[in-house]
């Protein structure tokens, strides 16, 4: 799980730089942030984890 903290960073950057890029509005941002939330609590988030880590294992570290 390692992979899961930088991963929730770096989707927290891209989405306040959308916010204030203006290109998001606020309340799609929500809607993004809650479809998140409770995707993370539904029989998906296993496999969409193991996906993660498969990608982020599958990049050559320099």
């Amino acid at each position: 799980m390692a992979v899961t903290v930088p991963l929730v960073f770096l989707f927290g950057l891209v989405l306040t730089l959308l916010l204030r890029s203006r290109s998001l509005a606020p309340g799609a941002a929500f809607v993004a942030v809650m479809f998140g939330f409770f995707l993370a609590s539904t029989g998906a988030a296993g496999p969409i984890t193991a996906m993660a880590t498969a990608i982020a294992q599958a990049l050559p570290t320099p």
